[in-house]
């Protein structure tokens, strides 16, 4: 019963992984942005979803209506401010490491100003209950929480599976060039995408605010977990970027549970260094030929 009950924390939080992860992955694998500071737009909806529950009473659940459209429109103006200008650069890639990691730097610098280094989170009554199945028990907010993020995922699953833009953003993460020679607008399609990756932020953000208690630096252990996930599956594969966030939350809950919470952490970084050693393609990630 003990494992049960282990496996179905490593599922609660999988669920919540999985589209902490999917953003990431689809920015990277549509445009090759290595978006380090997808942690920290998080932590701006994490805050806004703070300030609506603290002023308006708004459960951080229903915030994601709010959050999620907010946080789409700053992604596109993010895109279009900073990475169309350099997107047929041969340094693409790299410059998109360093103008993340600057902007990661200075959204941390305005929220510690806003709301200094205190660790703060949201606190609706459910996130105290318990749901029990028998002897088995499902932390509510956790339950909540991956509800919410299978159904977005879901959601996100369609959208990509049944409509024309959908179409081509599966086309441009197969093949950026191909896509273009059959006619799809990139530069738009690459706009679109980097803001549905960053509204999937948006709606973490909300999600884990009161899952977790976070403060201004938080996101840099965030997106340190998201990199594994998504290395673990395969850079720029959905797929295996829900494959890798349920997998290793699950590993992380049985090593927290039998062997100590430090340690539940460490898996997500020890699992990063064994699959870059023996698989640096990922799980579902295509191995490059030379």
């Amino acid at each position: 019963m003990t494992y049960l009950q282990v496996l179905i924390f490593g599922i609660s939080l999988g669920g919540v992984y999985a589209l902490m992860a999917s953003g990431l992955t689809l920015i990277f694998g549509v445009m090759n942005i290595v978006n380090l500071a997808h942690a920290a737009f998080m932590l701006i909806s994490a805050y806004m979803a703070l300030g609506l529950f603290n002023a308006f009473g708004i459960d951080p659940i229903l915030s994601v209506v709010i959050t999620m459209p907010v946080l789409f429109f700053f992604g596109m103006l993010v895109y279009k401010l900073l990475f169309s200008r350099i997107a047929e650069s041969s340094r693409f890639v790299e410059s998109t490491v360093l103008l993340t990691f600057a902007m990661a730097t200075v959204i941390e610098g305005v929220l510690s100003f806003l709301f200094t280094g205190i660790y703060r989170s949201t606190t609706p009554a459910y996130t105290t209950e318990t749901l029990h199945v028998g002897a088995l028990y499902f932390p509510e907010g956790q339950f909540y929480a991956t509800v919410v993020s299978v159904i977005l995922l879901v959601a996100l699953w369609t959208f990509l599976r049944t409509t024309r833009t959908g179409y081509a953003i599966r086309a441009t993460m197969q093949n950026r060039t191909a896509a273009k020679t059959v006619g799809v607008d990139v530069a738009k399609i690459s706009l679109i995408t980097f803001g549905i990756g960053t509204a999937l932020a948006g709606a973490s953000g909300s999600l884990i605010s009161f899952i977790f208690t976070f403060y201004p630096a938080i996101h840099w252990d965030w997106i340190a977990i998201m990199m594994a996930l998504i290395v673990l599956g395969g850079m720029g594969s959905l797929l295996g970027s829900l494959v890798g966030s349920f997998l290793l939350a699950i590993v992380a809950g049985f090593v927290g549970h039998f062997i100590g919470p430090v340690w539940s952490t460490i898996t997500f970084f020890l699992a990063l260094f064994v699959i870059l050693l023996v698989r640096p393609q990922g799980l579902f990630g295509k191995k490059v030929e030379v």
